[in-house]
């Protein structure tokens, strides 16, 4: 089948044999409709601008559980028997599944388990438990977790409801396009986070059946690239820690898998660094805060290093799912002050000083003439001092933009001071020697 087919050049018996249609999609959807939040799909002036397109932004992340995933995780509890239902469910989530099952079983009075990796923010294995469902934390990443679950299932004799490898929950999920395109019917591309490939797996279906015409795109983390890798033939070292931890899927789904190379037209990945900017972009510009996972279809749209916007999203109009807002607060605080450190508005420099009264003073000052706020002041007497009589000191501060930093460092200089730039990413860069 070749890369990028749309649903009318694949052929019949292969677009027969995927096991959700659009009838399927809009049957979940008169299941859940009444239960869950129908979200706004709303132009993005701003974003518009610095991505040269329309922008429409999908936003998953006011659902009651801050996530696309309830719609899966309901339309698969209401299809369950009356005696499933008395046993209960199990599942392996990294938080966002795991939310919208505890709290629609809860609601519904079905017990529900779930497996989490350790490493699951804080804030995910709290709002699960607040929902009523067992937590039970096992291994470091979903598919050790997932594994564990499937012992449990047998153990306990309880129905098993993947996250994004099941018909039911794949339908449930294509809602999610069935709303953008009934709300903006000229949407011509669809950008959409993948982790497993439940979302993107519905919604391709769905939108693929109202117009045959679209393109999906489904976005990501370079480090877990798995359908990435598939759809393209390019292999990729992924693993360890990342701010996307929703889509932080190491072996996607056998029935998502089908989909992704039958229906989806483009697979693209995105680094940290972008991720953290989109996340700051749609607080700085929506308001809304949007976890890692969530901000990836919106990084992979951004402009390029020199600024300039990616010449295969000009003059589209593009569907963006916001997938979800879960994110730990201590991380979001973490990205903020880093993309604030990457737009230049907070800087820290180490100064060479003579270890004499009035030495920080003086500098203070040239500090104050370029309206520079220092936030925090450390002071180093014996480690990288080139001398008895020196003292290094790490300033941190706040200034208007890059210029006014820049030209903030020519006074030190000018002034003879020796220093350091320091990133975020630890390297050093400054002028040497001066009055030190």
């Amino acid at each position: 089948m070749a890369q990028g087919a749309s649903l009318q050049e694949i052929d019949t018996v292969a677009a027969n044999s995927l096991p959700v249609s659009i009838d399927d999609v809009r049957a979940a959807h008169a299941r859940i409709g009444s239960s869950i939040v129908r979200t706004p799909t709303l132009l993005s002036k701003t974003l518009s601008k610095i991505v040269g397109a329309d922008v429409y932004l999908k936003f998953e992340n006011l659902q009651f559980t801050a996530a696309y995933k309830e719609r899966g995780a309901l339309n698969r509890l209401l299809l369950l028997g009356d005696e499933a239902r008395a046993r209960g469910v199990i599942a392996a989530s990294a938080g966002n599944h795991a939310q919208g099952l505890a709290y629609h079983g809860a609601r519904l009075g079905v017990p529900v388990t779930i497996v989490m990796p350790k490493s699951t923010p804080t804030v995910k294995v709290s709002q699960t438990q607040g929902h009523g469902a067992t937590v039970v934390l096992y291994g470091e990443n979903f598919d050790e977790a997932n594994a564990y679950s499937r012992e449990l299932e047998q153990e306990r004799g309880l129905t098993y409801v993947h996250p994004f490898d099941d018909p039911a929950v794949i339908a449930g999920q294509g809602t999610v396009a069935l709303e953008m395109l009934a709300d903006v019917p000229t949407i011509d591309t669809l950008v959409i986070p993948v982790g497993g490939g439940g979302l993107i797996s519905g919604c391709a279906v769905a939108a693929k059946a109202i117009n045959p015409g679209i393109r999906v795109i489904g976005v990501q983390s370079n480090r877990y690239p798995a359908l990435y890798s598939m759809k393209t033939g390019k292999q990729i070292d992924g693993g360890g820690d990342t701010l996307a931890e929703g889509i932080a899927v190491k072996f996607p789904g056998q029935l998502s898998s089908r989909f992704v190379m039958g229906v989806v037209d483009e697979m693209r990945i995105v680094n940290e660094s972008i991720i953290e900017t989109a996340i700051s972009l749609l607080l700085d510009i929506e308001k809304t805060v949007v976890e890692g996972a969530g901000a990836a279809a919106l990084a992979t749209l951004l402009p390029t290093k020199d600024g300039n916007p990616r010449p295969e999203f000009a003059g589209r109009t593009i569907g963006v799912v916001l997938t979800g807002g879960n994110i730990d607060p201590r991380f979001l605080a973490n990205v903020i002050l880093r993309n604030l450190a990457r737009s230049g508005k907070i800087g820290r420099l180490s100064i060479i000083l003579p270890d004499k009264a009035g030495a920080l003073m003086e500098v203070a000052g040239i500090f104050t003439r370029f309206d520079a706020n220092i936030i925090e002041v450390a002071h180093q007497r014996v480690f990288g001092v080139p001398s008895a009589k020196s003292t290094t000191t790490e300033i941190e501060y706040e200034i208007k933009d890059p210029a006014a930093a820049m030209a903030l460092e020519q006074a030190l200089s000018d002034a003879g001071y020796a220093f350091d730039r320091l990133t975020i990413s630890g390297t050093r860069k400054g002028p040497r020697g001066g009055r030190g």
